[in-house]
């Protein structure tokens, strides 16, 4: 079976990204269309939060590094 044109335009590009040093690389992510997504993104919203409220430490943290920011953009 005979290579299609696009076929071959997309081996061209892959092979010209592989001479450049980078490499393909499949990652799996959540499917944000899947039932119940939003409401386990909420959940974990929730508990994040919970958590930082609880963690004073880390807030007094944030807050001295935010109060060192002048001169960071022009």
């Amino acid at each position: 079976m005979a290579t299609s044109p696009v076929n071959q335009r997309v081996q061209k590009y892959r092979d010209a990204l592989r001479r450049a040093g980078l490499r393909p690389v499949q990652i799996w992510v959540p499917d944000t269309r899947r039932p119940g997504f939003a409401e386990e993104c909420h959940r974990q919203c929730l508990l994040v939060a919970q958590a930082d409220r609880a963690d004073t430490a880390m807030q007094q943290f944030l807050d001295e590094a935010l109060a060192d920011v002048d001169g960071w953009t022009a």
